[in-house]
């Protein structure tokens, strides 16, 4: 009698932990068993030479989503899980997004029938939430938050879905009295105002100019605010698209103070510059995102974050707008910098950039490629462990890597439907050829093999943050307990 629906064998399997050469049975879609010398089951795999990693888990992306400029994104919840899958990923979390005089419960239940529909692998969301009324924070949140939507997003900049920090404190006490994790797009809406309003006045509408108009300091200063506000409600905070090292000081100086405040960055802050935006005619548009791009002295310190574990987590902030009226050029052929949809896609390449410029060269290694990717997400959105890992009773979200393969990046051999890529010519090392989905399998071989609609929502519990995530440095100080009322 065979005993697996599934077996992996002779590959390496790693997780934030430990690497081993270890064989894998799977059974009715999760872990059944992992041991050595495993019997092969239905369906065998031989992965000598491989790396067998769980899947990625994206906590960051905008699918079929509408902006606040009235924009709808590129990609659906079919084509944005079918290229997340073909880079690794098998688990995102997009934004059910209130817009203000909505209700929260029918924005998550219509949000919820576009993904049951369309997705080809599992998702969850987060509570966008832009209009905090006594009805929302009171009735509606509440039951959203205890059937498992347990992350909110506020903005501190956009006008029309910016909230002010008394709203924000309002936020953060539902968060803290349900058990929600709030998350954060940190800028200083008046200082983005201002320079805007200085630039436009002046003449200068181009492109390049949108790196300009959100300053460097009007990101600090947000995340600074953030923290406060947190510490003083006493409610964990993630920090989201972090780019500037001033801001990365800010997160790193509350850490070492001992609160649970998390930071994540994304890889268009290593790869790219706001010498990007600065191309021939509408042509830097497509490198139009909020935060922009930095420096190069940026990407390293972001870098830096990554290794010493300022940031956990590293998500793609997949936000994609087609380079035509539809998306970028939505105000005419030539539109100024303010005019522009903010965003770039990178769903795909999320894992594929971070395993070549990050594991391949030395800079981390494969477990803390795991443990930024897929398990620290999962622990903080409370999927852990049926997500973010390999072990026994874990879903069997399995993506089998070959550390050598070398492709070079275009839009042809991207799989969103955005028209463009900003890593194009882009040379990496390291993909995944074989991604499972509970046992299923998604892509092999750059093929898809799954239905529409076949993905599911996840489970999401309450998170356990009472261990810190990651390796921590030895000036952080992990004695002191934040949010001690919410994560015991």
């Amino acid at each position: 009698m065979i005993k697996f629906d599934l077996t992996i064998r002779n590959g390496t399997v790693v997780t934030a932990d430990e690497k081993r050469l270890i064989d894998i049975g799977v059974k009715n879609g999760v872990v059944a068993e992992i041991s050595e010398n495993l019997a092969a089951g239905k369906r065998d795999i031989d992965a000598s030479g491989k790396l067998v990693l769980p899947g990625g888990i994206d906590g960051h992306c905008h699918i079929e989503q509408l902006s606040s400029f009235g924009v709808m994104n590129a990609d659906d919840f079919y084509s944005a899980t079918v290229s997340a899958a073909h880079g690794g990923t098998t688990t995102v979390v997009p934004f059910a997004a209130q817009q203000r005089g909505d209700s929260v419960t029918e924005v998550v239940k219509n949000y919820r029938a576009l993904a049951d529909e369309k997705a080809v692998i599992d998702y969850h969301f987060h509570i966008i939430v832009t209009d905090p009324t006594e009805k929302v924070l009171e009735e509606e949140l509440p039951p959203l938050i205890a059937e498992g939507f347990r992350s909110l997003k506020v903005f501190l900049t956009y006008e029309k879905v910016r909230i002010d920090d008394y709203q924000m404190l309002d936020v953060l006490e539902v968060a803290r009295k349900h058990g929600a994790l709030v998350v954060v797009h940190a800028e200083n809406n008046d200082m983005i105002r201002w320079t805007t309003d200085r630039l436009l006045k002046g003449g200068h509408t181009d492109a390049k100019f949108h790196a300009v108009s959100h300053p460097r300091l009007a990101e600090a200063e947000a995340v600074n605010r953030a923290i406060m506000l947190a510490r003083f409600i006493d409610v964990p905070i993630l920090i989201f698209h972090v780019t500037t090292r001033e801001a990365m000081e800010e997160i790193r100086r509350a850490q070492n103070a001992g609160l649970k405040v998390y930071g994540e960055t994304c890889p268009q802050y290593l790869s790219l510059t706001a010498a990007d935006l600065d191309r021939p005619g509408t042509e830097g548009a497509k490198f139009c995102c909020s935060p922009p791009p930095r420096d190069a002295a940026d990407q390293e310190a972001m870098w830096q974050g990554l290794v010493d574990n300022t940031f956990q987590v590293f998500n793609s902030d997949h936000a994609p707008y087609r380079y035509d009226e539809t998306g970028k050029l939505n105000a005419g052929p030539n539109p100024t910098f303010k005019q522009i949809a903010n965003g770039l896609p990178g769903i795909e390449l999320r894992m594929p950039l971070l395993f070549s410029e990050g594991v391949n060269k030395g800079r981390i290694d494969v477990c803390r490629f795991v443990e930024l990717t897929s398990t620290n997400m999962a622990r903080l959105y409370g999927l852990y462990p049926h997500k973010g890992t390999i072990v026994v009773g874990s879903d069997a979200d399995i993506a089998i890597w070959d550390p050598e393969l070398e492709k070079e990046v275009t839009d042809q051999t991207t799989h969103d439907t955005t028209g463009y890529t900003p890593f194009e010519g882009w040379t990496l090392k390291g993909w995944p050829i074989t991604v499972l989905s509970r046992g299923r399998f998604v892509v092999e071989d750059g093929e898809l093999h799954v239905e529409r609609g076949s993905g599911r929502q996840a489970k999401r519990e309450l998170p356990d943050l009472a261990k810190p995530l990651g390796r921590l440095e030895p000036e952080m100080d992990s004695t002191r307990n934040f949010g001690v009322g919410l994560y015991r």
